[in-house]
């Protein structure tokens, strides 16, 4: 069993008197694809930013990498999120003022990558996504759904350890959409990153290796864990 990168113990959350999680366990493995499903309002954008230390939970614990996250102070919570996380949100949330290709750099030049080579593994990550000939283009000058691509593109340039999705095809076509699980699938196989998708839609649940069904804040249901070696793009099933 691969080793647990990412974990959520006796989650609760609320926003004033409104409990929106309560008592949520999740244990992410390294190299895994999770799906986290339900409907709108069941927890699942909470969890995320919860698990990505953007909130602090009311109750529980955060592990990430086998150390507390949570009880980090804001700057370390922030160089851990620079180094081992990756996110893609669901409208990008890109710099409008830097280039297609200055925001998927980003993460490595912040890392003190050397410019030359922040600018050779940003081109090859927005050529595996489709964007490449937008490089140079500003955020104005590109379609949402290549502004998406980037931001994918973005989350993936540092191979961080844990990539934390949020409806990540929501604003894609079918088969702009599969590009980007495919990007996820080839991550996990290939360096072991653990991906974790929030999702309302089965076509991009059924890419992954097993889900996590939240309902009026709690866990209600899931698959077990499934095994990605040796498995194609696309034939991971929840």
């Amino acid at each position: 069993m691969n080793g647990i990168v990412l974990e959520g113990r006796r989650l609760g959350h609320s926003y004033g008197p409104t409990r929106v999680l309560d008592d949520v366990d999740v244990t992410i493995r390294a190299g895994e694809i999770v799906a986290v499903m339900g409907p709108s309002g069941s927890g699942k954008s909470t969890l995320l930013h919860l698990l990505a230390g953007l909130l602090k939970p009311d109750v529980g614990e955060v592990w990430l990498a086998g150390q507390r996250f949570d009880t980090l102070g804001e700057r370390k919570r922030s160089e851990r999120r620079l180094k081992e996380l990756g996110f893609v949100f669901q409208f990008g949330d890109l710099v409008p003022e830097l280039t297609v290709e200055e925001n998927v750099e980003l993460p490595l030049r912040l890392l003190g990558t050397r410019p030359a080579q922040a600018r050779a593994r940003a081109h090859e990550m927005l050529d595996r996504l489709g964007v490449v000939e937008h490089a140079a283009k500003r955020l104005s000058e590109v379609s949402g759904g290549q502004a998406q691509r980037a931001a994918v593109a973005r989350a993936l340039v540092h191979t961080p350890p844990v990539i934390l999705a949020d409806e990540p095809t929501g604003s894609l076509d079918t088969t702009t959409g599969e590009l980007v699980l495919e990007a996820f699938v080839d991550a996990a196989r290939d360096q072991g990153t653990a991906v974790v998708l929030v999702t309302h839609e089965l076509r991009v649940a059924s890419w992954a290796g097993r889900d996590i069904l939240l309902r009026d804040g709690r866990v209600v249901g899931g698959s077990a864990a499934g095994d990605l070696t040796g498995a194609s793009a696309g034939s991971v099933s929840a």
